[in-house]
């Protein structure tokens, strides 16, 4: 028989029937329906806890990164969105002016713009481009290709002055932009160069003085930041720094005395059709550098035609064999030594005298002479007895006192050292021609320093680039009883008996030494190539000026320092004496000259 059994439902419970209690009318429920319920629960809070743990950890992602880029990345994505929306413009800062001792300038920057072009911004076709190559001074197809053809930013021209930079800002082209740029101009133009020198298209020190006292005169470049659009056009701007101007500097040099410089060694350059020519003019008082003139020269305005052989400062970085100049050095050392008086009487040999193989000359024989005379006819022969009593470490010791074999406190850019070997390596034969300026080199810079020793009370004085207001205290070398000797003998040299009779001023009783010397060649003495010179000082009476000259190389109308260089320093000493309104003595007047030809030399 059939079981009337209902079958067991799985995940349901069984219900048992009391005994004698009959079932129920109503119907029996499954519990399938309700197992589905709780399972349908638990797998929608499970859902629900893993989404919302997938949004937590979301949130958490932004939050992190929101953080990153605000706090820790910040800057970075502020400068990549300057780098999008702002550009960066240099404000450039004026160079300080040079200025000679009363104010007049000597270099100065002077503001002018230049035009940038970005070709992505300007429109080729712009009914205003045309008037905008019109002030340009271009043609218009000519500016149309340019842009076309270059796909960056670009600067078009510089230089342009006020007037064109206001049409231009005018015409409001986008894609054309203006900055402000400084150009140097030197209001004295070749009579300065040498010593100014100049700077390059940037406003830097190039050459002289320009680049000696570049860290002075440079100032410091603002910033300027440009709010741009999306295609780069400026419509907005906002100062980040100020430019800070560089610092002018007042000079001791004196322009009016430089123009009278400038003037003499170019017309000696032309007279004497020479190499080059050289004028130092010095404030015995101070050692302060009045004047300093080469010729040739160069217009420092026009430096894209520079010729290297006319930039050099010649007075400083030129090295030259003295001559005779140095003569007055080796009679102070003896006189200071106690070894002769300025009379003292000197054999000459009848003009020559043997030392080892080598004869030693003068130009004109003497018999005997005193030792003012030896200075004052220039005799070598005469300085080669002299120098017999001196020792070489004595004669040594006195050059390098004197700022020979090293540069001058100017320390100008290039300038030159000198060659003046040790007293140690010298043979007979060195220290004769030593005596009378052979066997060393010095610059024209070194010369007229040495020179103030004489000019003062024996004591020396080192150059200086800058006013001084008051005496200056030298370094002893001489006694003043030795400087005053010795500035009478070249106060003698320099009359109408002595080689320098050129030199003569009316007015103005003058002292100095001529020198006349063989440049070298091929390890020996050129015949017929020669250095002239003349180092002196004025007035005799109070020495204010020390005046240095040198001909380089003279091939006309005579090449003896006498002849050449000694009428320089007389127009020069005269003309700067008058400027400084110094007055003259009416009791001094040229003398004839009672000589022939100049000193002796090898």
């Amino acid at each position: 028989a059939k079981s009337t059994e209902r079958p067991r439902i799985l995940g349901a419970k069984s219900v048992r029937r009391p005994e004698g209690k009959k079932a129920s009318a109503a119907p029996v429920r499954s519990g399938k329906g309700s197992d589905q319920t709780i399972l349908t629960w638990r797998a929608t809070a499970g859902r629900s806890q893993f989404i919302l743990g997938l949004l937590m950890l979301g949130l958490a992602t932004v939050w992190g990164r929101s953080f990153y880029l605000q706090q820790v990345s910040l800057d970075q994505w502020e400068k990549r969105a300057a780098s999008r929306f702002e550009r960066l413009s240099v404000l450039p800062a004026p160079r300080g002016r040079l200025l000679d001792r009363n104010g007049d300038v000597l270099a100065v920057s002077l503001s002018e713009h230049r035009v940038g072009i970005a070709p992505k911004v300007l429109d080729v076709r712009h009914p205003r481009l045309k008037q905008f190559a019109e002030i340009l001074g271009m043609p218009l197809q000519d500016l149309q290709a340019r842009v076309k053809g270059t796909p960056r930013f670009f600067y078009l021209a510089s230089g342009l002055e006020l007037t064109k930079a206001d049409q231009i800002r005018a015409l409001r082209i986008p894609g054309i932009e203006l900055e402000q740029e400084f150009q140097r101009y030197y209001p004295h133009g070749a009579a300065f160069a040498n010593l100014i020198g100049f700077t390059n298209s940037q406003d830097q020190g190039l050459e002289g003085l320009e680049r000696q006292m570049e860290k002075t005169l440079r100032g410091a470049n603002g910033e300027e930041r440009l709010v741009v659009d999306g295609r780069s056009q400026a419509f907005g701007q906002k100062t980040m720094r100020l430019a800070v101007p560089g610092e002018d500097i007042r000079l001791s040099l004196d322009a009016g005395i430089q123009a009278i410089a400038y003037q003499a060694a170019q017309e000696a350059w032309r007279q004497h059709q020479a190499k080059s020519v050289s004028v130092v003019v010095v404030d015995s008082r101070t050692g302060e550098l009045l004047a300093l003139s080469n010729a040739p020269s160069f217009d420092p305005d026009q430096r894209g035609q520079l010729d290297a052989t006319r930039v050099r400062n010649r007075a400083a970085a030129d090295l030259f064999e003295p001559g005779s100049t140095m003569k007055p050095f080796v009679v102070a050392a003896a006189l200071d030594a106690s070894l002769f008086e300025p009379s003292t009487s000197v054999s000459t040999g009848n003009g020559r005298t043997m030392i080892g193989r080598r004869t030693i000359r003068d130009t004109k024989a003497y018999d005997r002479l005193t030792v003012t005379e030896v200075i004052k006819k220039s005799s070598n022969v005469g300085m080669v007895q002299i120098s017999r009593g001196l020792p070489s470490a004595t004669m040594y010791d006195t050059f390098t006192s004197l700022g020979f074999g090293k540069p001058t406190r100017l320390q100008f850019p290039a300038e030159a050292s000198g060659r003046l070997r040790p007293w140690q390596s010298w043979q007979p034969i060195d220290k004769a021609t030593i005596s009378y300026g052979y066997g060393l080199s010095a610059s024209l810079l070194q010369m007229v320093q040495a020179y103030t020793v004489f000019a003062r009370n024996g004591d020396m004085v080192d150059l200086r680039m800058t006013p001084v207001n008051g005496p200056v205290v030298g370094t002893p070398i001489f006694s003043a009883k030795t400087a005053a000797a010795v500035r009478e003998m070249l106060s003698q040299a320099a009359g109408p008996e002595g080689t320098g009779s050129r030199a003569q001023l009316e007015g103005f009783q003058v002292a100095g030494k001529t020198g006349t010397a063989h440049k070298t060649e091929n390890g020996g003495y050129a015949k017929d190539r020669y250095i002239a010179s003349f180092v002196g000082f004025a007035p005799a009476s109070a020495p204010r000026l020390v005046i240095g000259v040198i001909v380089d190389e003279p091939t006309r109308q005579g090449h003896y320092g006498g002849e050449v260089a000694a009428p320089v320093f007389a127009r020069v000493a005269g003309d700067s004496l008058r400027r400084m309104q110094m007055s003259p003595d009416p009791a001094v007047r040229v003398q004839p000259t009672r000589v022939g030809q100049e000193e002796g030399i090898l």
